[in-house]
């Protein structure tokens, strides 16, 4: 069973980044469709940014300008690089794919793959 393995995450203050790894388990990353979802505590689980194959690109409103997602089809993985960090980004947040691209959607639904989660904090 293929799963999302991720690193990055950790506490920054508002106004701070952070950067995001997310490779799968079976080293064909560049295979997937992928995704970033997170969850605060109390709500639900979100889509933040999806990624296709061939790089086309959906964001949240309320990432946009701040989140990019990339990947590196070379180096297997995929990034989420978080800029302007505000203390409502705080949540955990996980890497998923799937092998169906989806372009212009954020549901988590859509994925077959995650990883454990890795938690953002961001403080004021």
């Amino acid at each position: 069973q293929v799963h999302m393995v991720e690193s990055g995450g950790g506490s920054v203050q508002a106004g701070g980044s952070l950067r995001f790894s997310c490779a799968a388990s079976d080293s064909s990353t560049s295979n997937y469709y992928i995704g970033w979802f997170r969850q605060a505590p109390g709500k639900e689980r979100e889509g933040v940014a999806t990624i296709t194959y061939d790089g086309r690109t959906t964001y949240a409103d309320s990432v946009k300008g701040r989140f990019t997602i990339s990947r590196d089809n070379v180096e297997n993985n995929v990034y989420l690089q978080m800029n302007s960090l505000k203390p409502e980004d705080t949540a955990m947040y996980y890497c998923a794919a799937d092998r169906w691209n989806r372009w212009g959607r954020l549901d988590a639904r859509d994925f077959g793959y995650w990883g454990q989660g890795t938690q953002v904090t961001v403080s004021s």
